[in-house]
C-alpha cells in the first residue's frame, strides 16, 4: 500500500461579480413586474404576491456579500433572471472543460508537474453540462493527459468523494497521480426568481493534484485518512434530467431548478456532519487541539460556525475555520477546496487540517491532512 498527498491546487474565478445590492435591485424590479402582471390573480388570492428582497436579508441569512458568475447580464435582467450561456458547437470546448482546464493548469504549476505526470482525471461536480461523453475525458484531451478520466456526482460532497477515490487508487498502486477537478456552473441551476434562494450560488472551478507520497521534493499535504457517508433525503433536490422530454413538459418549470427545504436541511445536516467529523477524528486519534484548520463546505456562515464550534469544542479563533462564501457564495463541491487553496500556505510541517464537504444526498465527506515539507 502507498500513501497519497495533495501537491497542488488551483482556482478558476469568473470575471463577472454580482454584489448583493445589484442582485436585489434586479430581483425587486422583477418582483414588481410579476406583481403588476398578476395583479388580478393576487387580489383574488389565487397566487401570492412576490415580496422584495434586501441586502440585509441576504447577509443575515447566509453571510454572502457577492458572487462570481459566468454571465452577469442575463441574471440582472428583470425580464429574464437567469444567465445567458449560448450553445457551443460540438467541436468547441465545453464551458465546464474550459473552466476546469484553467484550474488544473494552476494546480500543476503549483506542484511543478506537467501533463505527463498525471495518470487520471476525475471531474467531480454537482451538475454536468452533458451526460456523455464525460467532461473529464474532454478535460483530459484538452490538457493532453494520458491514462483515463471519468465524471462523478455526489452534489456538494463531490470534491471529498473525488479525493477519496483518487487517494484509494493511489494507495492500491493502480495509478501514481490524479487531478480532482470541480467545475461548478451553479448559476445555471439556481432559481434567481425565488426570494428564498436567489442569492445562494456562484460559479467557479477548482482543481487538486493528488500524487503518490514518495520522494516528493516540494511542500505538500499528506492525506492521512478519508471518510464518506450518505443518507437519502429529498430536502435538497434538482429534478432536471434526461427523462424530462419523455414527460412532455419542456416548459421552464420551478421544480426543474434547485430546490431546498432550508429549515429541514439546517436541522438534519448539522448533527450529521458534526457527528461524522467527530467519529472520523476519534477513530484516527486526532484531537480537536491537533486541528489547526477546518476547510468546510461553503454553504452558509451560520452552518459553518455551528460545525466549527462543535468540532473544536469552542468558538473557532480567527483563521481556524476560514470562510470564503462572502466573496464566492455557495459554489457547491468547490467551496471547501477554495478555502483550502486560499488558506493553507501558512500551516507548518506537522500541522493537521480537515476538509469537509456536505450536501444533497444527504452526503458528507471528510479528509484529514498533515502538512509536510
Amino acid at each position: 500500500m502507498y500513501s497519497a498527498a495533495i501537491t497542488g491546487s488551483g482556482v478558476f474565478t469568473p470575471e463577472h461579480v454580482i454584489t448583493n445590492d445589484e442582485l436585489v435591485a434586479a430581483f425587486n424590479a422583477h418582483a414588481d413586474l410579476f406583481n403588476a402582471e398578476n395583479a388580478d390573480a393576487i387580489a383574488a388570492g389565487d397566487i401570492a404576491e412576490k415580496p422584495h428582497s434586501s441586502s440585509d436579508f441576504i447577509l443575515a441569512a447566509s453571510g454572502i456579500e457577492r458572487r462570481y458568475v459566468l454571465d452577469k447580464t442575463g441574471v440582472l435582467d428583470p425580464t429574464r433572471m437567469f444567465p445567458s450561456l449560448p450553445d457551443r458547437r460540438d467541436d468547441e470546448p465545453s464551458l465546464m472543460a474550459e473552466m476546469a482546464a484553467d484550474a488544473a493548469l494552476q494546480a500543476l504549476a503549483q506542484a511543478g508537474r506537467a501533463a505527463d505526470d498525471v495518470d487520471a482525471v476525475i471531474c467531480a461536480a454537482s451538475n454536468h453540462e452533458r451526460a456523455y461523453p464525460a467532461i473529464a475525458v474532454e478535460i483530459q484531451q484538452m490538457l493532453d493527459i494520458q491514462g483515463f478520466a471519468f465524471d462523478m456526482n455526489v452534489a456538494c460532497s463531490s470534491a471529498t468523494f473525488g479525493i477519496q477515490t483518487a487517494a484509494d487508487m493511489i494507495r492500491s498502486g493502480s495509478i501514481r497521480s490524479a487531478l480532482v477537478i470541480c467545475p461548478e456552473i451553479c448559476s445555471a441551476h439556481l432559481e434567481w426568481r425565488d426570494r428564498d434562494c436567489h442569492f445562494i450560488f456562484g460559479d467557479v472551478a477548482t482543481a487538486l493534484l493528488i500524487e503518490r507520497d514518495e520522494d516528493l521534493q516540494t511542500p505538500h499535504f499528506k492525506i492521512k485518512s478519508t471518510r464518506l457517508a450518505t443518507q437519502f433525503s429529498n430536502n435538497i433536490r434538482n429534478n432536471n434530467g434526461f427523462l424530462r422530454r419523455t414527460r412532455d413538459k419542456m416548459e421552464d418549470r420551478r421544480d426543474m431548478q434547485f430546490m431546498q427545504n432550508g429549515r429541514k436541511v439546517f436541522k438534519e445536516v448539522l448533527p450529521l456532519v458534526s457527528k461524522h467529523i467527530a467519529g472520523h477524528m476519534d477513530d484516527e486519534g486526532v484531537n480537536a487541539d491537533d486541528l489547526k484548520r477546518l476547510w468546510l463546505h461553503q454553504a452558509n456562515k451560520s452552518m459553518n460556525d455551528y460545525i466549527g464550534k462543535k468540532v473544536l469544542g469552542r468558538t473557532p479563533e480567527e483563521g481556524e475555520q476560514p470562510n470564503i462564501l462572502q466573496d464566492y457564495a455557495n459554489t457547491s463541491s468547490a467551496g471547501s477546496i477554495i478555502a483550502f487553496s486560499k488558506y493553507s500556505d501558512d500551516l507548518q510541517p506537522g500541522d493537521h487540517g480537515l476538509i469537509c464537504s456536505f450536501g444533497a444526498g444527504y452526503s458528507v465527506g471528510s479528509v484529514i491532512l498533515e502538512k509536510a515539507e
